[in-house]
């Protein structure tokens, strides 16, 4: 076996990120969509971002919640994307221990905190169709700040022990991450201990995440039903149900690639590898993508916004 199979790496100076594994020869021509979903991701977000930045009809409760989701995204791409295009394009693998450990602290972070977002999205729709008169009123800036900062202080905290658990194993079987960035299991697995800790604490923040996440999320959405059931007409029922289409839309983009990841990563099911990874980079790639253009195309302010950025009056 080699040496760099049975050399101790207490702590190692270097990763070595293999990227997809049996599709090496094809790494220059996926990195292609890759690329061409990151530059959509910067361009969509940042123009939502704009938009409602400079749109005073805009300065709402959800559009706020969207702007939170917009720069989630970017973090959440950006902090992964650059790194995986310079392996694919320039074959440059190696990533420093603590660089691993910050990039598999935001990834996990960021996951948490669009997590949070969709949830809070849900508690709005709640409060926009079960309380109009009152939404105002309990989706205030003070609220809105309070409920922002709620989120953000769960991902930090929820993700923090992730790299202090893998920082703390010695590594004695390989430096070689066979995935293209670092994600809290595929590090710990390289460990020569037991990592039973950091499983269970990993599926721990998977309960919260996903599980709990989506409990509020579907509450949210029976009390949501009721309240339109109960609207006079099917034309009224349809009008007020079409409000949550883009958040639904949000939440099946986010949370189905989300999920396949985290439990074939812990339970290995017997699907081929370079499968797993292309999927599992879905939600890297599409959710921070297709985020902006669903509300982009099912919002009738920032579509009307955005044509008038694009077709000036008077051109």
């Amino acid at each position: 076996m080699a040496d760099s199979n049975t050399t101790q790496f207490t702590n190692p100076s270097t990763f070595i990120l293999l990227g997809i594994p049996g599709l090496e020869w094809a790494h220059v021509w996926i990195a292609i969509p890759f690329c061409f979903m990151y530059v959509i991701t910067i361009l969509a977000n940042v123009t939502i971002l704009f938009i409602v930045k400079t749109e005073p009809s805009l300065h709402e409760p959800m559009y706020y919640f969207l702007c939170m989701l917009a720069i989630t995204d970017l973090v959440l791409s950006t902090a992964t994307l650059p790194k995986i295009l310079s392996n694919f394009w320039f074959n440059s693998r190696e990533i420093e221990f603590s660089a691993c450990l910050t990039q598999l602290f935001f990834v996990h972070s960021f996951a948490l905190i669009e997590s949070g977002i969709c949830v809070s999205m849900a508690f709005d729709r709640y409060v926009a169709i079960c309380h109009p008169l009152r939404h105002s009123t309990i989706l205030n800036n003070s609220m809105m700040a309070k409920i922002g900062l709620a989120v953000l202080l769960r991902g930090v905290l929820l993700a923090l022990p992730y790299p202090f658990l893998a920082r703390h194993w010695p590594y004695c079987r390989t430096n070689v991450i066979a995935y293209t960035h670092c994600e809290h299991m595929d590090v710990v697995k390289l460990a020569c201990a037991d990592v039973r800790v950091s499983s269970y604490y990993g599926l721990f923040v998977l309960f919260c995440r996903v599980g709990l996440d989506l409990l509020f999320i579907a509450v949210s959405y029976i009390l949501i039903l009721r309240a339109i059931f109960r609207l006079p007409t099917k034309e009224a029922r349809l009008k007020t149900f079409g409000t949550c289409i883009s958040h639904l839309c949000v939440i099946l983009t986010f949370y189905t690639p989300n999920l396949f990841s985290s439990l074939t990563t812990r339970f290995g099911f017997n699907i081929p590898l370079h499968f797993y990874i292309l999927i599992a980079n879905i939600y890297l790639l599409v959710p921070p993508m297709l985020n902006p253009i669903i509300y982009g195309v099912r919002t009738k302010q920032i579509r009307d916004r955005l044509l008038r950025l694009v077709m000036p009056k008077g051109t």
